[in-house]
């Protein structure tokens, strides 16, 4: 690259100032100018973490934070909050920039060489009667959970009701409880955790209702009904209505990426950008994209997804880092690993749900195994169960969810080293895990569920 290149990045989360901050590492100043534009106050924070701020189990919010725009700023970023894109003209190579602290001040135009667009992603919300209302509150940035925190302290909540019953809704669910807050949760399918096959689910369901947490399936919400002072005062459902001092909306989320349509960019089925490996923007040489906004490949299905994690969102900055930088890095998928907890019940997955198997046209079977997460003999050890997904006939793993107590999500990592490395479950009843009674049973349950799905291979196959 050639002297004073402008890079210009739209969002100063994981992926925008991972970017930002590897790209200064590989250039100094005057080779390469950093402008960075975040519409909020905060950059480099842990969305994730914001249902345990919520909760109280974290008690500061700048735990929170990895590194701030002061911080960013010490290292040759211009990094500029509170400045909101509204346009990208990619054949003037140029952002439109407007400062949201002082609406009479003259949009700007700021032109680019490289240009990341790291918008992340936004809360599903609904068009529903009353959803714009005080008190309704969608959780994906800093600046959501602060609103959140402050309607809490003031307006003296007791009940809550989360629309939603996925991650970030069991979630939310926890992080009332742990505020004493009476909560219910209204989720349209089945089951909650969409994330899992129903029969897994059903196993989240049965303990969140133990917990305290009101569990209501197959019940959509219709309408968020206020009071006189225009306040969120309850859900309705077809059939019943549940009081709400505050209403908080886990339904998921999707790719943001307005300004980038706008722009003429493809977005693939699901919304997100579409970038090749070294996650520049299909068609573009100096457009890339990572985090929220884009869409990754699966590396089990063949297919693009869209999830929205922080792991993925900073490894993309760091290969857009690199290349912009002058070095050479790609990003060449995922097998769709999760884990997240309500209370003491720790769910995870990773790979291909039934549903999604036979969405993409593989031939599978599976198995369901109970174990535990030490030697049965050892103290507090504890229930799990493990579900397994194997290719008919390969008997290649296909996917793995797992629901129990302590010890039982992070499990999953077993099952996503294996999808990445390809491995059959006849491979994997080899591995050569760690044990000891008060870290497993002599057979892991991971590979007593790799055992069995084996034989269910093998007899499928005689069959």
């Amino acid at each position: 690259m050639g002297a004073n290149e402008r890079l210009v990045i739209i969002g100063a989360d994981a992926t925008g100032m991972s970017a930002a901050s590897q790209a200064r590492r590989l250039k100094p100043d005057h080779d390469l100018e950093i402008t960075a534009f975040e519409r909020g106050h905060f950059t480099s924070y842990s969305a994730c973490g914001i249902p345990y701020w919520v909760g109280g189990e974290v008690t500061d919010r700048d735990a929170l934070i990895a590194r701030t725009p002061a911080e960013h700023r010490a290292r040759g970023i211009d990094l500029r909050t509170r400045t909101e894109v509204t346009e990208i003209d990619l054949d003037r190579q140029c952002v439109r920039t407007r400062d949201l602290d002082d609406p009479t001040a003259d949009e700007r135009w700021h032109g680019f060489d490289h240009l990341v667009i790291a918008t992340g992603a936004r809360p599903v919300r609904p068009k529903l009667p009353g959803i714009d209302a005080e008190g309704v509150h969608g959780i994906q940035s800093l600046d959501d959970g602060q609103a959140l925190l402050d309607a809490l302290h003031k307006d003296h909540v007791r009940r809550a009701v989360v629309v939603g019953a996925g991650y970030i809704g069991v979630e939310m669910a926890e992080a009332f409880r742990h505020r004493d807050i009476d909560v219910t949760v209204l989720e349209a399918s089945d089951q909650p955790m969409s994330t899992l096959d129903p029969d897994m689910g059903r196993l989240v369901h049965t303990a969140m209702n133990g917990m305290g947490i009101h569990t209501v399936t197959g019940a959509a919400a219709t309408a968020v009904l206020t009071d006189a002072d225009g306040r969120a005062r309850a859900v309705t459902t077809e059939n019943s209505e549940y009081p709400a001092d505050v209403v908080v909306l886990g339904l998921g989320v999707r790719p943001e990426t307005t300004l980038a349509r706008d722009a003429g960019l493809p977005t693939g089925p699901h919304g997100g950008l579409l970038t090749d490996l070294a996650m520049r923007v299909r068609g573009q040489e100096n457009i890339w994209a990572g985090g929220d906004c884009v869409e990754v490949l699966d590396l089990v299905s063949g297919h693009t997804r869209h999830i929205a994690l922080g792991t993925h969102a900073n490894k993309h900055g760091q290969v857009i880092g690199t290349n912009v930088g002058g070095g050479y890095a790609t990003f060449p998928g995922v097998v769709g690993t999760a884990v997240s907890k309500v209370c003491d019940l720790e769910i995870a997955r990773t790979g291909l749900l039934e549903a999604q198997a036979r969405e993409v046209g593989l031939r599978y079977v599976t198995v369901t195994i109970e174990s535990t997460s030490r030697a049965g003999y050892y103290p507090r050890a504890a229930p799990m169960t493990v579900k397994m997904l194997a290719e008919h006939r390969t008997g290649r793993l296909l996917g793995v969810q797992i629901v129990g107590r302590e010890g039982a999500g992070k499990r999953v990592d077993v099952a996503a080293v294996a999808l990445t490395a390809g491995m059959t479950v006849e491979q994997m009843i080899s591995l050569d895990l760690g044990y000891a009674p008060p870290f497993s049973p002599a057979w892991d349950p991971i590979l007593i569920a790799a055992r069995k799905a084996a034989a269910a291979v093998t007899k499928e196959m005689r069959g």
